[in-house]
């Protein structure tokens, strides 16, 4: 079997890649163990210099790496650009702080000496999505490697080459051969990579879906997982925000990736008061964006990454609209090649619809007016979701209120859009996954965090023992 890329601005097919078979992908779990068990001895200095070689590959290669994700998935190549350099980022950050975020922790007890120890598990196994292509993945690898785990990518089939440029990236940085592989397989052998005991711990990002089933395969062999899933971003806009910079932020946070971003603002809540203003120069505002080619510097949405996903996204636009939402631009499939898929804004949008209740994948903005504060929490936080959210006031105390007590989310932000951080922890609630990934939190998920309790031998009376209750 084979895996077709197909170029989503022209719809032809660019390459084909060929699948391993389960023998294959055996014969590398075998060899992948191996390396671990050397590399987990590797101190943390030399680990470190390695990454921030890996680092350096990025920023040298971010033009090249750009190029492919535009070829593969769409991506605008100034996104793309900055992409690869947000890898860089995130992997001189784990190199420079990773053996502060390991080092034992002594606990004072009644033993001699006892502390919690963090050591790396073996295999980690990565099932990552096409919108990210590579910061997806350096987010897991770059502290799943330092913690000195091996880690293992199956990708989106719609991106092999991002994949195999990735562990290249690894190889030429002069990591071992094995520790870091990239899996060309067909979907139906994820399953067996995750039962395979070599397998010790498994991340992914995805839809909610993926992630149902990836838990259950991995909670049916005990395994460890960290999920990343869909998000419907609400973005409470209160009467007295500042309304064009929120306009402009919140258009910005839409349109990142041309949509196509979990963590994108979906649901823009607006209190009825500054309304109209709003919707006015959300509009407006949405219009300014380029849609192109997404090879050419001057493009800010590119196509969607497959017609499937342009198709599916445009069911949940007309289902909307079908039970009351109002198109104020957009709204139609472009007469062009590709996936490609407009700016859209639906007004009257509420629960009970597409636009409301599901994950929008792509240029659309659904628009909600709601009476007063307490109600645009109340409608912010009716979603199955909780990946991201965001609250625009000039009362900065009030904001922080909302952001830290009131709005169900992983991540809050108070007058700037949602976005990741490699010094932040990073993750959701409810169907949004759980785990946290970046920051020191991100490195703790994948080790065993181990009690080790000394106790000098002397002699002792068994029962004069206090605490013996385990």
């Amino acid at each position: 079997m084979v895996q077709k890329v197909i170029n989503p601005a022209t719809g032809k097919i660019v390459k084909e890649y060929n699948e391993l078979s389960w023998e294959d992908v055996e014969s590398l779990l075998e060899d992948m163990n191996k390396e671990f068990l050397k590399w987990r001895k590797k101190p943390f200095s030399e680990r470190a210099e390695l990454m921030r070689k890996a680092a350096q590959i990025l920023r040298d290669g971010a033009d090249e790496y750009a190029k492919l994700m535009a070829i593969e998935m769409g991506k605008p190549i100034r996104g793309g650009r900055a992409e690869a350099t947000k890898c860089a980022w995130v992997c001189n950050y784990y190199a420079e702080n990773a053996k502060e975020f390991l080092k034992p922790e002594v606990v004072e007890t009644d033993a001699d000496k006892s502390f919690v120890s963090y050591q790396p598990l073996g295999i980690v196994f990565a099932v990552m999505p096409w919108n990210f292509p590579f910061w997806q993945v350096f987010r897991f690898a770059a502290p799943a490697l330092m913690a000195g785990n091996a880690g293992l990518l199956k990708h989106a089939p719609n991106v092999p080459g991002c994949a195999l440029a990735i562990e290249e990236v690894f190889h030429k940085a002069g990591f071992p051969k094995n520790l870091f592989r990239s899996l060309i397989i067909d979907v139906s052998l994820a399953k067996n990579v995750i039962e395979n005991p070599l397998v010790r711990a498994v991340t992914l990002t995805g839809s909610t879906r993926a992630g149902k089933a990836v838990a259950a395969e991995a909670g049916a062999v005990v395994k460890k997982c960290v999920l990343e899933l869909g998000g419907s971003d609400p973005y409470v806009i209160l009467e007295d925000a500042l309304i064009e910079d929120s306009v402009n932020t919140s258009v910005a946070s839409r349109l990142i990736n041309s949509g196509q971003s979990c963590i994108a603002a979906k649901r823009f809540i607006v209190v009825e008061k500054i309304y109209n203003e709003f919707e006015k120069l959300f509009v407006e505002e949405m219009k300014k964006y380029k849609m192109g080619d997404p090879l050419d510097e001057e493009t800010h949405i590119g196509p969607q990454a497959r017609i499937d996903l342009r198709d599916e996204l445009h069911r949940q636009v007309t289902g909307s609209v079908e039970k009351g939402a109002k198109v104020l631009l957009g709204g139609e499939i472009l007469d062009l090649p590709g996936a490609y898929y407009p700016q859209t804004v639906l007004a009257n949008v509420a629960k009970g619809m597409p636009a409301f209740d599901e994950e929008l994948f792509g240029p659309v903005a659904s628009l909600i007016k709601v009476k007063d504060e307490e109600e645009a929490i109340k409608v912010a936080n009716d979603t199955i979701f909780g990946l991201g959210a965001a609250v625009f006031t000039m009362d900065i105390r009030k904001g922080e209120r909302i952001a830290t007590e009131e709005l169900d989310a992983g991540a809050c932000f108070v007058n700037s859009y949602v976005r990741s951080d490699p010094r932040l922890p990073f993750g959701g609630i409810k169907e949004s996954g759980f785990g946290r990934e970046l920051s020191h939190h991100g490195i703790k998920e994948f080790v065993n965090i181990k009690t080790v309790y000394i106790k000098n031998i002397t002699a002792c009376d068994p029962f004069t023992v206090v605490n013996d209750c385990p």
